[in-house]
């Protein structure tokens, strides 16, 4: 189905604002969730307690203490749902956050408003892609992170806009240059959904099946989390104060109980590129990823 102008009909569109109150539990809360482990104190004890930046990514997907409630998490660009009507289920298909100051690990609050930025068109019978944005601030009104996510949409492409420009990430042709291995527990799909994603897809078996999958997956923004965490730990060990830009692509879907590994090349003083790879397929689970520091 080819819906005319749907990029003039989605882009600028918002959510209502909404925000959330966290303290230092919800935070070593969502470092236990991307895996953090008995020597990461830092992540988990108020003490000496830090933030894992990457939990500036739980506005685009939370539920869970955020207000206005809702009770599933509701991007902006679920407002493409209500005119295109999908039939078929549509996919994360990459994450992008900046970091504009740390965020703080003892309490805060973070106020955002989620709207589209961009439709871009893949071709008839080739789906549509719509992107959005997710300033998130601090109850001062000042700028802690930004957010910016695609979804694909299966249907309603050919409407005339333009293409989705390409990722200028390129993976080097050579062995990286470090290598860490993780496991991504059984349960580490309900541990992240306690941080706020209470997406069925991830804790519900008989909705994962009718998605296609045969159980509930892990959440993408979980794999990002724990990328960013050990990203930090090869990168800019104690110090993730300085982590300054992250994205990645979503290229396959993860299950719970499986090994992973961390692969990273090194670009600059400031700039590395990775891939979380699933160790029993040897697929990447994120690819193209990039990450900056200070």
């Amino acid at each position: 189905m080819v819906i005319k102008d749907l990029d003039k009909l989605l882009v600028g569109k918002k959510m209502e604002p909404r925000y959330m109150e966290y303290n230092w539990r919800d935070i070593a809360l969502y470092a236990l969730a991307v895996g953090a482990k008995k020597k990461d104190l830092c992540y988990t004890y108020e003490k000496y307690l830090k933030a894992i930046p990457t939990y500036g990514t739980i506005p685009y997907w939370g539920t869970v203490n955020v207000k206005p409630y809702q009770w599933m998490p509701l991007p902006a660009s679920m407002l493409a749902d209500e005119i295109i009507k999908p039939t078929i289920a549509f996919l994360n298909m990459d994450h992008e956050i900046i970091w504009h100051k740390p965020i703080d690990p003892i309490k805060g609050t973070f106020q955002w408003q989620d709207e589209v930025t961009d439709v871009y068109d893949r071709g008839e019978g080739k789906g549509a892609v719509v992107k959005t944005k997710v300033l998130v601030r601090d109850e001062a009104g000042q700028p802690v992170c930004t957010n910016y996510s695609t979804t694909f949409f299966h249907e309603a492409g050919g409407f005339g806009g333009k293409p989705m420009p390409k990722s200028d990430v390129v993976i080097p042709d050579r062995e990286p240059d470090f290598v860490q291995d993780d496991y991504v527990s059984e349960t580490q799909n309900l541990l992240y959904r306690l941080t706020g994603d209470t997406n069925l897809i991830h804790v519900d078996p008989d909705y994962a099946k009718n998605m296609k999958f045969d159980e509930p997956i892990m959440q993408g923004l979980c794999s990002f989390g724990f990328s960013c965490r050990m990203l930090i730990e090869q990168l800019i060990p104690g110090e993730p104060e300085r982590a300054a830009r992250m994205a990645a692509q979503m290229s396959s879907p993860l299950l719970p109980g499986t090994p992973v590994q961390l692969r990273g090349w090194k670009i600059d003083d400031h700039k590395a590129y990775f891939q979380f790879v699933n160790c029993n397929t040897g697929k990447p689970v994120l690819n193209r990823g990039v990450f900056e520091y200070k």
